[in-house]
């Protein structure tokens, strides 16, 4: 039975009525462009075939009722009236987060019948959160007929995450997930929310995107990511300026030596500054056509996550080494770090031999078994039915 089909006869089953539509929303990968988005900076993420799927209907009675296939809970009944940020601590916090944020917006939310099933795996740095968030934006943007521009449900599932969940993200998740397009990349400035779709079709030029998801958990609202942003925010009024994004590639040893003995601050700057470099590095390659010579950018943006923003692990830099060493052209950890995955651009004829090569990496380790897929640039948020 078809994601849709299934989603319809469950919620048929949990609430006794059809329900009103069904959406889909995406996961996503980021090609290159990580921990940029909450300096005002550039990001390139595009959307996987892997979504959060749900059915809705409208209430008029102020209730809001949750579900997921995925869980053994039963069904949550919440009042609107007593959504509050940062009280709920389980899954259900994001799909209310887009209640709440949608009524603190002012717009004319009265309540919701969902059932939710999702694709996407959960702490691999695939962006589940966001893809649960934006498929309950789009149902209640369209049951309520709320008129909303996908950039603008994007905003507020931000909000929802920042505010509601207490989890300080960017905005690139969200805005991937709401408006990427099949067989392309997102080159998005996250300061205008400006956006252009880059076509991005390696089976057409012979090559493969993996993305290895180590199975190590990692989790937003943990302590770590807003000790980053925190130091990066830090820099940017050392240096005087409204974020990171404003230091200039030209300008960055300067910059540098301005922070003085303010080490942990200087090596969050140096990654900031040139990875919006390597993100205009990639939208240059891939609009003239040279789309392996990215590989070493990517190559470049793991040493950096690595060695400067210190949020990598074992498991991902064996990923990267062991993709490499087996004739990958490009590797890099993407996400928020601490666990979670990583991308491997690879020739087509060399996909297994690097596969079968991580694997038997992990298990020399001791890690547990990592899963491999392909990633393959999909279509963004989405009415299915």
């Amino acid at each position: 039975m078809r994601a849709e089909q299934q989603v319809r006869a469950d919620f048929v089953e949990l609430y006794g009525a059809e329900p009103e539509g069904v959406w889909a929303a995406p996961g996503r990968v980021n090609l290159i462009g990580e921990h940029t988005d909450y300096n005002d900076g550039f990001v390139m993420p595009f959307a996987l075939p892997h979504t959060a799927t749900a059915a809705v209907s409208r209430r008029t009675d102020g209730r809001l009722r949750l579900h997921s296939a995925d869980l053994e809970d039963g069904v949550a009944e919440l009042r609107l009236d007593d959504l509050t940020p940062e009280s709920d601590r389980a899954w259900t916090a994001y799909p209310a987060g887009v209640v709440w944020a949608l009524r603190e917006a002012g717009h004319p939310v009265t309540g919701a019948d969902i059932h939710l099933t999702s694709t996407v795996p959960s702490g691999a740095g695939l962006s589940s959160s966001a893809a649960l968030e934006v498929v309950v934006a789009l149902a209640l943007n369209d049951l309520f007929e709320l008129g909303l521009p996908r950039w603008q449900l994007a905003r507020l599932c931000q909000r929802a995450e920042n505010v509601y969940v207490g989890a300080p993200t960017g905005i690139m998740d969200q805005t991937a997930s709401a408006c990427c397009e099949a067989g392309h990349a997102l080159f998005l400035d996250t300061r205008d929310l400006s956006q252009k779709q880059i076509p991005f079709d390696l089976a057409a030029e012979g090559m493969r995107l993996l993305v290895v998801d180590t199975q190590v958990k990692h989790a937003h609202s943990d302590g770590e990511y807003g000790k980053r942003r925190a130091g990066c925010e830090k820099g940017a009024a050392l240096l005087g300026v409204d974020a990171l994004r404003d230091i200039p590639y030209a300008g960055l040893d300067a910059a540098l030596e301005r922070l003085g003995d303010e080490e942990e601050v200087r090596r969050l700057v140096r990654h900031v500054v040139t990875e919006d470099q390597r993100v205009e590095r990639v939208v240059s390659l891939l609009k003239s056509g040279e789309t392996r010579a990215i590989g070493p950018v990517l190559v470049e943006g793991h040493a950096s996550l690595r060695d400067d923003f210190r949020i990598s692990c074992p498991e991902l830099d064996l990923v990267v080494d062991t993709a490499l060493a087996g004739g990958a052209l490009g590797a890099r950890m993407t996400g928020g770090g601490f666990g979670g995955s990583a991308i491997v651009l690879a020739e087509a004829a060399d996909v297994d031999t690097i596969t079968k090569a991580v694997e038997e990496a992990f298990a020399a380790a001791g890690f547990t078994a990592p899963r491999v897929f392909e990633a393959v640039p999909s279509a963004g948020a989405r009415r299915l039915a």
